[in-house]
């Protein structure tokens, strides 16, 4: 895997991960009653916290887009 995932983007992807692996089980939104929209959501968190762990993007790499100096 190349590393094409900068520091703040990572930071930012970390971030929001954390809180999209939150929001369905602390927020009380109505819209997390649904289970469809938890799973998703939980889903989602995971796979940001995935690209900002191992600093590698598919999406990026199919794109050919860097943030990183690497």
């Amino acid at each position: 895997m190349t590393v094409n995932v900068g520091t703040i983007d990572r930071i930012i992807r970390g971030i929001v991960g954390l809180v999209l692996l939150a929001l369905p089980f602390v927020s009380g939104f109505a819209l997390f009653n649904s289970t469809l929209a938890t799973v998703i959501s939980v889903v989602l968190g995971v796979v940001m916290l995935g690209v900002a762990a191992t600093r590698s993007c598919p999406i990026y790499s199919v794109l050919g887009v860097h943030t990183s100096k690497a």
